[in-house]
């Protein structure tokens, strides 16, 4: 952490409403809430959870930390330490990383959406700065712990831009209370965490959560679960930015091709004619991804040269749809997630690009509750209906897909039924061969990453 960063006691006690148990240190060069990695100078949050409690390694925290926040007092208290006693340390925390908001003159800038969200954050800060100074929330921090620990490194930018996720309604409405967002952006609504949301019309309500705190809204006009909402929207006197395909976008791509290096496509935001924009990614849904962070650069008067230039140059996030070979085939690995619509945009992906045999390497998608069967034959329809000759199914959940895919496939489609990527590796190895086209994906939680491990 910049040793610049600094928090004062007084701060961390008016943030806080905490009261001073002992008194050491005025400031702290920083937050942590990890005592394995802290660093000097900080301040330790200890947290609590199901699983652990962060108060069992106070005093091992204060050996570097200059203080601590906490539920209890440590066992024994460290000299020249300062620490603070509140109810909740959780709300400690937040509450620090909104006085630090509130307390900064900046403009902020949240994520939200069912896919899409931390590359869209990305693509839209490497636009910014070329302008700004961005801070820009870390991986995917984006929930009720990380998006206090991204606002907390506030140290002079001009524009924060943070990821917000959700796994049941008023999550957004939540964090929205601590960030204090000035602008919104609404990737698209699909069926992700439905165990915890249980319908999509339940996502999209909480999704559109951050409606009731922005000023500007962007939104995907080409999803069918979000055009509808825009009238109403901009009737409760918030700003709405469309993005899309469709002609009625008001920022939108035309001339959408596939190059060698990724995908090409005419830029229309503003202009008439258009500026041509070289994205060195795979997909049609990180076009969607560009046309939400142009839609925000507009807002700040980027030129399109300089949007041109920062999407040209970006190179997407690990874990996310990434190329690479693998005996001798073409593999799009997409590791970090999945659900029904980012599975669906994914195998479509792979029967573009294939030029032989197309493979789908598939893992459980998770989360989707009362939805998951009903998904997962989906998805082994579709792959059945596609040129797709081989399904490595992985998981149980994925046995769904497979029955579908055998039911429906002809004679010359194989299928392989596997639980873990171990054995799915095993059976890679033994099938591909030059020329073939690899897609991998599942949920993070199914650990497809093994099955590229060397």
């Amino acid at each position: 952490m910049d040793e610049r960063l600094k928090y004062t006691l007084t701060e961390i006690l008016e943030a806080t409403g905490g009261r001073l148990l002992l008194r050491g240190a005025d400031h702290f060069t920083g937050l942590s809430i990890d005592s394995r990695t802290i660093k000097p100078g900080e301040l330790f949050i200890a947290l609590r959870g199901e699983r652990f409690d962060g108060h069992n390694f106070v005093n091992d925290a204060l050996q570097k930390a200059n203080g601590a926040v906490v539920s209890y007092p440590p066992a024994i208290p460290v000299k020249g330490k300062s620490v603070i006693h509140v109810n909740n340390t959780l709300k400690a925390l937040q509450g620090i990383a909104r006085y630090r908001r509130l307390s900064r003159y900046v403009t902020v800038i949240g994520v939200t959406g069912t896919n899409g969200k931390t590359t869209t954050k990305e693509m839209i800060s490497a636009v910014l700065k070329m302008r700004y100074r961005v801070l820009t929330s870390r991986g995917n921090l984006n929930n009720h712990i990380g998006v206090p620990l991204n606002l907390s490194m506030l140290d002079g930018q001009e524009i924060a831009v943070l990821e917000m996720g959700a796994s049941q309604p008023g999550d957004i409405n939540e964090l929205c209370k601590i960030a204090r967002p000035d602008i919104g952006v609404v990737t698209n609504i699909g069926p992700g965490h439905l165990a915890g949301f249980g319908s999509l019309e339940t996502v999209r309500d909480t999704k559109l959560e951050i409606a009731g705190f922005v000023k500007r809204l962007i939104l995907n006009n080409d999803d069918n679960m979000l055009r509808p909402e825009v009238p109403l929207i901009k009737k409760n006197g918030v700003d709405v930015v469309t993005f899309g395909i469709s002609g009625s976008a008001d920022v939108r791509a035309t001339d959408i091709r596939r190059t060698d290096s990724g995908i090409s496509f005419r830029l229309h935001c503003g202009s008439t004619t258009g500026v041509e924009v070289e994205l060195p990614m795979l997909g049609l849904f990180n076009v969607y991804n560009a046309l939400a962070a142009a839609s925000v650069s507009m807002l700040f008067s980027i030129s399109e040269d300089y949007i041109v230039k920062a999407l040209s140059e970006f190179k997407g996030v690990p874990m996310r749809v990434e190329r690479r070979q693998f005996r001798g085939a073409l593999v799009i690995s997409d590791l970090y997630n999945a659900n029904p619509a980012s599975m669906e945009e994914a195998i479509k992906e792979l029967v573009s690009l294939r030029k032989n045999r197309a493979i789908a390497v598939l893992g459980d998608m998770l989360e989707l509750g009362a939805y998951e069967e009903t998904a997962h034959r989906k998805i082994g329809q579709m792959l059945a209906e596609l040129p797709v000759d081989v399904l490595v199914a992985v998981g149980q959940m994925m046995e769904y897909a497979a029955e579908e895919f055998l039911s429906i496939s002809k004679s010359n489609k194989q299928c392989f039924i596997v639980q873990t990527p171990e054995e799915a590796r095993r059976v890679l190895d033994s099938i591909v061969k030059d020329g073939d086209t690899v897609l991998i994906k599942g949920s993070r939680g199914m650990k497809l990453e093994r099955i590229l491990e060397e």
